[in-house]
């Protein structure tokens, strides 16, 4: 599995996400929902799709705000892994 530069990641962004950021070898996003059970609710859906994908998020939860970083820990940097996972969110959170 190809691990992405940092720059390829950002290009790659520009052409498949929206509002996802890179640094440090990973993904970042902050989703903001009206309630924390909106927000608890996107966690478990991730949750799941994450486990389906051996694929965990490092991520912080704080009322109703959820906070993702996605690396590919086993590979040092960012995957096509990555950027599934992160559009999966992107989709949970339009739906």
């Amino acid at each position: 599995m190809k691990t992405y530069s940092e720059d390829e990641a950002r290009k790659m962004l520009k052409e498949q996400l929206q509002d996802w950021a890179v640094n440090d070898k990973a993904l970042h996003k902050e989703f903001k929902f009206s309630t924390f059970i909106e927000a608890f609710s996107f966690m478990t859906a991730i949750a799941l799709e994450a486990e389906k994908m051996d694929h965990h998020p490092d991520w912080s939860n704080s009322y109703n705000k959820v906070k993702i970083s996605l690396t590919t820990h086993d590979k040092g940097g960012i995957t096509e892994k990555d950027f599934k996972l992160a559009e999966f969110a992107d989709k949970c959170v339009a739906s």
